[in-house]
């Protein structure tokens, strides 16, 4: 969890301020038995989330934890630079110990794609100039330029966000190489520390619950690989069978590829040539009873624009709608393991 970055949470705060919207006009039959006195957020639009992006990170860059506590929906969650799971309340936690000094920030090329009525998925890039507080406490420069991308679902009047992630822009011939994090130093209890040992004290009763994945996950954990296996073979008529209507994906070189049709362009061609590929350590999360969010871990062994992709831990999150009897694949971001 110390690997996280400032951006994020900052391109995340900044998103979800300008996320609620205001009264969305009645379009069809399913909401002609909805009281109409009820105010319905507006589908948002990426110039409206860009536009009030500044507000929210103000919020952000002063600690502002409170801010997101309704910003972030319940099963918001963030991967760690090792793949680790961060849902809401660890996330507003961390918020509260930011301290940043950020100069300048340009928001560019938003681009935003539906997955469903209630879902929707905002990209854009990201470039800073300043420093936050690192996991020593000391200002570290923020990365940039970054690719964002958040997730949010309506919620009653309101869009709350559920997920966010973010990947430095490299070249993918010559991406840089991160040093190795070294493990968490544990700090021996004192002896004259009565709490650090007593099992009755606060801190050991009141560990929050473990979050469990859904029953879903087994099986879209297996949709996802044979995505991956698709994309190893260059199979584009299995592609096109696990891909939704609408598709879009950031990958580990924070490339956006916006439309079904890059996506496509891109896993079909000659660029990766991969030997062979897992999918392991899912958990997915309903956001409706046809839209699930998966986190997993992937594997590939190949090359990919001549760069050896073996041996590295790629994490990143999923998202998948229901069509039919079949889960389809309608956005994806993939991050390197730092």
């Amino acid at each position: 969890m110390k690997k996280i970055t400032l951006f994020i949470l900052l391109a995340a705060a900044s998103t979800f301020f300008a996320a609620c919207g205001g009264p969305a006009a009645n379009t069809g039959a399913n909401n002609a038995n909805t009281n109409t006195t009820k105010p319905v957020s507006a589908a948002p639009t990426a110039g409206t989330l860009m536009a009030l992006d500044k507000q929210a990170n103000e919020a952000y860059v002063k600690g502002d934890s409170k801010f997101f506590e309704g910003m972030l929906g319940d099963k918001f969650v963030i991967l760690s630079g090792g793949g680790q799971r961060m849902d809401k309340a660890a996330t507003v936690k961390m918020i509260a110990g930011i301290k940043c000094d950020i100069k300048s920030m340009d928001l560019t090329e938003p681009a935003m794609s539906m997955i469903d009525a209630d879902t929707y998925a905002l990209s854009y890039k990201a470039t800073w100039d300043g420093t936050c507080n690192g996991p020593d406490g000391k200002p570290m420069k923020a990365p940039s330029p970054v690719r964002s991308a958040s997730i949010w679902v309506r919620s009653g009047d309101k869009w709350q966000a559920v997920f966010h992630g973010e990947n430095l822009i490299v070249d993918p011939k010559n991406p840089p190489k991160a040093a190795p994090a070294a493990p968490p130093k544990e700090e021996e209890p004192k002896k004259d520390d009565k709490t650090a040992t007593n099992s009755n004290t606060a801190a050991n009763t009141a560990a929050p619950a473990k979050a469990t994945p859904d029953a879903n996950t087994d099986a879209l954990v297996k949709v996802e690989l044979a995505l991956w296996e698709a994309w190893k073979a260059h199979d584009a008529k299995k592609l096109d069978d696990l891909m939704a209507k609408d598709v879009s994906f950031v990958n580990i070189f924070g490339t956006y590829l916006a439309t079904r049709a890059d996506a496509m362009k891109d896993w079909t061609g000659a660029n990766c040539q991969v030997k062979s590929v897992s999918v392991t350590d899912g958990f997915a999360s309903a956001l409706s009873p046809t839209v699930e969010m998966l986190t997993r871990k992937g594997t590939a062994d190949g090359t990919c624009g001549g760069q050896k992709v073996g041996g590295t831990d790629i994490w990143g999150v999923s998202i998948y709608v229901k069509d039919g009897d079949a889960w389809k694949f309608a956005f994806g971001m993939n991050s390197p393991a730092m």
